[in-house]
């Protein structure tokens, strides 16, 4: 897998570089070929904490993780937990929904080599006097309910902006208080 690992507030060491090689490389098995894309690496310390981040972009999906510790190869071992079980919490979802369509293969590996476009990963920021300071744009990829949800999921976000494949019209999944989902749709005819 290619990796582009940089630092924030720390010097990246050879032996942090091979161990974050070493424990990414874990992923490769759930792939028929290593993703051709490059794969992003950003190790920091704030405050004492070392935080781990790790965004590998895939067609179709954007395999995200972060995480803070008081110790950074263990930041680096849960991170790779994480990725790990987005992967096949991912699958699963595509075996099922392949299942359902009748189709002969069902493998994670062929979904990443047939999609379309590349979902974005959307940073928390933070505002102040409701001033913009971040504009993104992106190539909305076609998608139901069902799959704008797993894709919210996977990249630790609280909603999600699709293409409803059944309508056409672009939509919001976004996870409620109570753990639940809502779906935000625009009603016909409706002008601002």
């Amino acid at each position: 897998m290619n990796l582009a690992i940089r630092g924030q507030q720390i010097e990246v060491t050879d032996a942090l570089k091979d161990y974050v090689d070493k424990k990414l490389s874990r992923l490769e098995k759930y792939f028929d070929a290593p993703p051709a894309s490059e794969g992003n690496v950003t190790l920091g310390v704030t405050r004492g904490l070392h935080s781990v981040e790790v965004t590998i972009p895939l067609p179709g999906v954007m395999l995200r993780a972060e995480d803070r510790s008081d110790d950074m190869y263990a930041s680096i071992d849960a991170v790779v937990d994480k990725l790990e079980r987005q992967i096949r919490k991912h699958k699963t979802k595509l075996n099922r929904k392949f299942r359902q369509e009748g189709s002969l293969k069902m493998l994670f590996t062929e979904e990443a080599a047939t999609g379309t476009g590349l979902l974005p990963t959307m940073t928390e920021e933070e505002h102040d006097d409701l001033e913009v300071v971040r504009t993104k744009r992106f190539t909305l990829k076609p998608m139901d309910v069902e799959e704008a949800i797993l894709q919210m999921n996977m990249v630790g976000h609280n909603f999600f902006v699709f293409s409803n494949i059944d309508t056409q019209e672009v939509n919001v999944v976004y996870k409620r208080n109570d753990g639940k989902y809502g779906l935000i749709e625009q009603n016909e005819g409706s002008a601002y």
